[in-house]
């Protein structure tokens, strides 16, 4: 099946109506009939975020991703019997017909943009065609977890053009539930979440994980009841499995025991998110993807070799049914550890691919000079899953800079903290230090210990659309 949508996908949509594939294509000698099977797609240059990232010389660089039909384009690339298709659907349903089929598939009508914390956002365009895509998605994602049509929910994403938020929306009402969208806390702030769950007593809450957890913690402060959740379903940010177990018995506190905390896995180039299916223990199943919506590749980072599906390596993304900005072999920056795996889901039995959960940012991964020799590579979001692991680690954050400001010193790695009320601060931080040293092998500089109202006004909580739980503020010498 993949093989056949990868053929027609190629020939059909991105060669004759893609600026950038078409020049990129041509310059290495690829030609149209080439890309025929999955294979294949090992001839065709990686395209990476920086390939799309418009500059000050060429701030339009991300229209040339955009699928851009004309008629002399349908004329030069498709083939007869697609063109006498054409011709037989004008001469049947008139050439008004056929031009309005033509822009509802391709026209741009909406518009959202990549998050990095750091890069410059690129803006992503979608068609009529591809909402209805971003839709299916979407019921397919409410479905792997477990939502039923006659269920509500509240959505703290916030409100943006961003995928994270509009793939709730549009999946919430493909499934058909109903569903509150307050915009998170930058909208409605805390306050109005927790109205908004004292009203409508959602069976499912979804939203990004810092703030989750935030919200609930805020709710046990002020004695309230929530009673009737089902499942929280976190996205946007990485998911440990500490986080998921500090939500659970958060939540049974509340009034609400056996919740089920959900992970998803999306980004802005595939147009679409995945998600964990429930499990009985709360460990991950991984996420299910659907391929004939896309193809992952597993690729060692360094040399851009393909990998067996099961591998430690990178994720590639090329999709099957895009139009509007269309990536093709997009390198996404996520490395995975345990790769996809095949077969049916030991927990609901579906037989998709699954991509294992535990996943990281390349960018993720400093080299940190603690002493004036060689510095240690870090990966900081592994330092982040231990310190969002332990149970009496309410709040935290990473900062890297360095000593005195001059950059010329060495790097200094300061762990900010907000403890659990009742905590010894000493034995945490000597059990912190132990795990840090043992799994990251640095020793941080400093932990400093805060008030959570003060921790939480350093990471943005309701001000920024994802905590900065990582500040990198050293300047090259």
């Amino acid at each position: 099946m993949q093989n056949r949508l990868l053929a027609r996908f190629v020939e059909e949509r991105l060669l004759p109506f893609s600026p950038f594939y078409r020049a990129l294509f041509a310059e290495h000698g690829i030609r149209n009939g080439s890309i025929q099977r999955v294979e294949d797609l090992a001839r065709v240059p990686f395209t990476t975020k920086g390939d799309l990232a418009p500059t000050a010389d060429d701030p339009d660089r991300p229209r040339r991703f955009i699928l851009q039909p004309t008629r002399e384009l349908i004329g030069q690339h498709w083939s007869r019997r697609k063109r006498l298709g054409l011709v037989a659907k004008a001469l049947l349903r008139g050439k008004k017909r056929v031009g309005a089929d033509l822009r509802r598939e391709y026209y741009p009508i909406f518009m959202t943009f990549t998050t990095g914390r750091s890069a410059q956002p690129v803006p992503f365009v979608y068609s009529r065609h591809d909402l209805d895509i971003v839709s299916e998605a979407g019921l397919r994602l409410c479905e792997t977890l477990g939502f039923l049509p006659d269920e509500r929910g509240l959505n703290v994403f916030p409100f943006a053009p961003h995928l994270a938020f509009w793939q709730v929306a549009l999946g919430a009402m493909e499934v058909g539930n109903l569903m509150l969208h307050t915009g998170g806390g930058k909208v409605a702030g805390t306050e109005g979440n927790l109205r908004g769950i004292s009203r409508m007593r959602p069976h499912n809450l979804l939203g990004v994980p810092g703030y989750i957890y935030h919200m609930l913690r805020e709710a046990r402060v002020r004695g309230q009841r929530i009673e009737g959740l089902k499942t929280i379903v976190l996205g946007a940010d990485a998911v440990p499995a500490g986080l998921k177990l500090k939500l659970r018995t958060l939540c049974a506190e509340l009034g609400s025991p056996d919740v089920r905390v959900l992970g998803t896995y999306g980004f802005t180039e595939a147009r679409m998110a995945f998600a964990e299916c429930p499990t009985p223990d709360g460990t991950s199943s991984g996420y299910h993807v659907f391929p004939d919506f896309g193809i992952f590749e597993i690729i060692d980072p360094v040399t851009g070799e393909v990998l067996p599906d099961e591998a430690d390596g990178e994720l590639v993304y090329t999709p099957l049914q895009g139009r509007g900005t269309t990536v093709f072999r997009y390198r996404t920056g996520d490395l995975v550890q345990g790769g996809m795996r095949d077969g049916p889901c030991p927990y609901c039995g579906r037989t998709l691919p699954r991509i294992s959960s535990r996943l990281s940012r390349a960018t993720s991964v400093h080299s940190v000079s603690l002493k004036k020799v060689k510095g240690t590579l870090v990966d900081l979001e592994e330092l982040g899953r231990l310190l969002a692991d332990d149970l009496e680690v309410e709040e935290w954050q990473v900062h890297l800079r360095k000593k005195d400001d001059d950059p010329h010193e060495v790097d200094e790695l300061i762990v900010y903290v907000a403890a659990r009320p009742g905590t010894n601060e000493a034995a945490l931080e000597d059990r912190l230090r132990s795990s840090i040293q043992s799994t990251c092998e640095v020793r941080p500089n400093e932990f400093r210990f805060m008030p959570i109202p003060a921790l939480l006004e350093r990471v943005g909580m309701e001000r920024e659309l994802k905590e900065k739980r990582f500040l990198d503020t050293r300047s090259p010498a």
